[in-house]
């Protein structure tokens, strides 16, 4: 989109407002302790539209501060247009929308669909890329801090028509400004899923004012991921299932 605010990664505010209202929803494409995300229509264009609930607030107002704030425009990043608080069936909603990627999340492709090597590892590199544009500080107007996911999983990443991947959910990120050595932490009390955490996290020693743990957490989800998209290539005409 051409209508861009100077710092952050979608339109200018007054626009995001305006957006919202223009928007139809059409269907619902996934739920979720979340909320839901449903697909619509704005300017003849499918647009994704995460409605949060309302006990997830805080998980809307950090990814509508980040992408406000941050210039995350990334061909491996999810991209970001607007975010409203809109009343609709007299009741307030939290949207989030964002570019459409009718293939769905890599968790549910993976259900369906076994890859062969060279797709694998287009997804995988794209992940990396996506993964080391969040973490690597880029100085200058046009510049953006250092983040780290902290809910990285295969459910949090998108499959895109081209074969690459593109990471979303930035709820639980964290930012880090080297200049200061700031770590904004936000106020999400909520801490990733259990299943992708690294170890320190599951025995509560990771040191929560270092920046440089909060990446290694995001590599050890990183590495689970990489073992899912493994586990359903094709390799001498085979696709091994491990259960472990």
């Amino acid at each position: 989109h051409s209508c861009t605010s100077g710092s952050g990664s979608g339109l200018p505010f007054l626009v995001q407002r305006t957006v919202a209202r223009q928007i139809t929803l059409n269907e619902c494409v996934g739920k979720g302790r979340y909320g839901e995300v449903w697909r619509g229509q704005w300017q003849g264009e499918s647009v994704a539209v995460k409605i949060f609930s309302s006990r997830d607030e805080k998980s809307w107002f950090r990814e509508t501060e980040i992408y406000n704030t941050v210039l995350l425009r990334h061909e491996n990043i999810l991209g970001f247009i607007a975010s409203d608080m809109t009343s609709r069936n007299s009741s307030t909603q939290l949207w989030l929308i964002t570019h459409f990627h009718e293939m769905g999340s890599l968790y549910d492709y993976l259900q369906l669909s076994t890859l062969d090597a060279s797709s694998c590892l287009r997804m995988a590199l794209s992940i990396a890329s996506g993964l080391a544009h969040l973490h690597v500080e880029i100085f200058g107007t046009q510049g953006k801090p250092a983040i780290s996911h902290r809910d990285l999983k295969s459910k949090n990443i998108l499959v895109q028509k081209n074969g690459q991947c593109c990471i979303a959910d930035l709820g639980l990120a964290v930012m880090h400004f080297q200049d200061t050595n700031e770590l904004d932490v936000g106020n999400n009390p909520k801490v990733g899923t259990k299943r992708y955490m690294a170890p320190e996290v599951l025995d509560d020693s990771i040191q929560m004012d270092c920046f440089e743990s909060f990446k290694r957490v995001d590599i050890w989800a990183l590495g689970l991921v990489l073992w899912e998209l493994a586990r359903r290539t094709v390799s001498n005409g085979q696709c091994t299932f491990h259960t472990t």
